[in-house]
């Protein structure tokens, strides 16, 4: 079984959550500056469930 140290950076799920929520505060300005758009909604939507994945996967260590 892999150990932490083994894993690649890339595959951190720290690192992953930190993409997934600078993504989402990016995509959150964005629409403040041009409004409410389905497709930024659904965007952010999906990052906010991807962070929670992320949270259950790692027990909460994020």
């Amino acid at each position: 079984m892999d150990t932490q140290s083994e894993r690649n950076p890339e595959q951190d799920p720290a690192q992953a959550a930190a993409h997934v929520a600078s993504a989402q505060q990016i995509l959150k300005s964005l629409q403040e500056k041009i409004g409410e758009h389905p497709e930024l909604g659904a965007a952010i939507t999906r990052l906010e469930m991807a962070l929670n994945i992320l949270a259950v996967q790692t027990g909460g260590m994020l």
